[in-house]
């Protein structure tokens, strides 16, 4: 299955023999200390930027209705987001993951988003459409 937009990627978790837990991280972009002038207007134009983790939360696929209500929740929370990063865990059967193990994998995702080293990780922008990283 491909995986165009956030919805797609629910639709896959829910269809899982094993549980699962969508696992997020919200990130925003800031500036780059001592920016140069195209630098800073490629940012202004939301086109560049680092990318610094704002807050993390895992889902229950078949409680999370859709895109539009995780952006809606997420917006709510506060912090400027620019990108959510997902992955998914899975549990054992109906048994979904423990929640140390949820806790542990979520920080490792924060840290990796931090590092840039975003292999196994799927962005999506505002509008949940799934992103290509340079």
């Amino acid at each position: 299955m491909e995986i165009s937009h956030f919805n797609d990627l629910l639709a896959a978790a829910r269809q899982q023999p094993d549980a699962q837990r969508l696992l997020l991280v919200f990130a925003g972009a800031t500036l780059p200390a001592g920016a140069t002038p195209e630098q800073r207007a490629r940012f202004e134009a939301g086109e560049s930027g680092e990318l610094a983790p704002l807050m993390c939360v895992d889902k229950d696929p078949a409680v999370l209705q859709d895109f539009a209500a995780l952006r809606a929740e997420a917006i709510a929370m506060g912090p400027e987001w620019v990108l959510v990063f997902a992955a998914a865990l899975s549990g054992q059967g109906q048994l979904a993951p423990a929640a140390a193990h949820v806790d542990a994998a979520l920080q490792r995702m924060v840290e990796a988003v931090k590092a840039g080293q975003l292999e196994g990780l799927i962005p999506f922008d505002r509008q949940g459409e799934a992103v290509q990283l340079d």
